[in-house]
């Protein structure tokens, strides 16, 4: 048997994290087993689905490695309407279903304290298909429905506690359990591995496939995502989106390194691991059933540390995209042509050991490429106290002397300007800092100094001692 497993997100939204470890999950299950991974767009809900959504999960998954052309599919739920329908009739046909006529309101008057959901009323009434009438799962009156789920053990559900649940709705539509099942079967999926949430629902999917005669697959119930808080990660209340995470300048690798530990661990005292080893050590069985937290500082400082591995020419060539404003990304504050490639690979190397995240390469590398520094007003009048005109005066002088325009020089020369003052070098370089970068932190000093250039220097330090007259 081909084992085939599918990855089944509905077009509503941005791409969430949660999902994006699901498929990853599904991903290397597959691969482990020689199988298929089969990507399924479930769409039918028209009134919230958008091309521009299915596009963003297909560029998602691209995003992660798992790249079109390498899955089959994608299919859309939408196509299989026609199998949904013909399976609703035949498990009525069979007396598997019925149809009732109650309203929510009929059934919630109808509802006592010991009654759990819909109450069975239409069971015996043998109602034919009409106008508003939904059709309903006659649930069995005995037994256990038992799943066994690779993650979670057997879980056992007594049938008498499961309402008869609605599989097509009173305009004929069959509702997503339904459509859920007879897809799995249709693209002979054999295990389904998803989240924690769907588990409340599996064990009526599985009276359906009993019902319809078919095996039904494998579980594998992984935790849910959780906050700080410990609560589940909410689209309205979360930062969850993938897309926010790339176009911020989270590193492919770093994520899904850290996607794969939600729930899971390698071997060994170790986090961060090639994805060769997350493929071949990953394990369902493994996987603790616990909920996992997804903690953003945690995978900050995850990028951080796959950003200062990366090979110098690697970290020019990813932070390309905020340096020119290309793809998603919002421009940069210089123009197309200011930037100049050869000097931010001059700094690069510096940027590289101060940055969690690509977008940050912007503010630490600005001063470079604008014809004036974006100053920071706080910094400003932080640095510029008393005594800080004097210095400027002195530091400018010092550097027109300067014969070789090397950071060791500047070094050098600005600490000897500061000694005849009394200041260490800390307090004697915040005033430079500022007035050539606009801010107190950022790269070092004097090789950015080494980089702008004598003439851009001396003409900053000059403009900012004009403004403290």
């Amino acid at each position: 048997m081909t084992v085939r497993v599918r990855f089944a997100p509905s077009p509503t939204g941005m791409f969430h994290v949660g999902g994006a470890r699901s498929a990853l999950q599904n991903w290397i299950f597959a691969k482990q087993q020689g199988g298929v991974f089969v990507l399924r767009i479930e769409d039918t809900d028209a009134a919230r689905n958008r091309p521009e959504w299915t596009e963003g999960i297909l560029s998602a998954l691209d995003w992660i490695g798992i790249a079109r052309g390498s899955y089959e599919g994608p299919y859309y739920q939408s196509s299989y309407a026609g199998e949904h329908r013909a399976a609703a009739q035949r498990l009525y046909e069979g007396g598997r279903a019925y149809y009732c006529d109650c309203t929510r309101e009929d059934v919630q008057a109808r509802t006592g304290p010991q009654q759990r959901g819909y109450d069975g009323f239409c069971r015996d009434r043998g109602l034919e298909p009409g106008e508003g009438r939904a059709l309903r799962f006659r649930t069995p009156d005995e037994g256990e429905t038992v799943v066994v789920d690779l993650v979670r053990g057997e879980p056992t559900f007594e049938n008498k506690l499961i309402e008869d649940f609605v599989i097509a709705r009173g305009d004929g539509s069959p509702v997503f359990l339904l459509a859920n099942v007879v897809d799995d079967m249709s693209m002979g999926i054999t295990h389904v591995i998803r989240a924690e949430e769907h588990l409340p629902n599996t064990p009526k999917q599985q009276l359906l496939w009993d019902a319809l005669g078919v095996k039904p697959p494998v579980w594998a119930h992984v935790p849910v995502v959780v906050n700080e808080k410990r609560q589940k990660l909410s689209k309205r209340r979360d930062k969850v989106a993938l897309e926010a995470y790339r176009d911020e300048g989270y590193l492919a690798d770093a994520m899904r390194n850290y996607l794969m530990l939600l729930g899971w661990a390698p071997s060994g005292d170790r986090e961060i691991v090639p994805w060769s080893v997350i493929e071949e050590e990953f394990r369902l069985d493994e996987v603790n059933p616990s909920p996992a937290f997804f903690d953003e500082k945690k995978l900050r400082a995850f990028n951080g540390d796959y950003i200062r591995a990366l090979p110098v020419a690697d970290f020019v060539e990813a932070c390309r995209p905020w340096l020119t404003g290309t793809g998603t990304i919002a421009p940069p504050p210089w123009q197309p042509d200011e930037f100049d490639p050869a000097a931010f690979a001059a700094v690069a190397p510096l940027a590289q050991t101060r940055i969690a995240v690509l977008s940050e390469i912007v503010p630490n590398v600005d001063f470079l490429f604008l014809a004036d520094p974006l100053i920071d007003e706080a910094a400003w009048a932080k640095a510029m106290k008393e005594g800080a005109a004097d210095l400027l005066d002195a530091a400018i002088g010092a550097f027109e002397a300067l014969e070789s325009w090397d950071a060791e020089s500047l070094k050098a020369t600005l600490e000897a300007v500061g000694a005849e003052r009394g200041l260490k070098l800390g307090k004697a370089q915040a005033p430079v800092r500022v007035a050539v970068t606009g801010r107190t932190v950022g790269l070092p000093l004097f090789e950015s100094l080494e980089v702008l250039g004598r003439d851009r220097t001396l003409t900053r330090l000059r403009a900012a001692r004009v403004r403290l007259v």
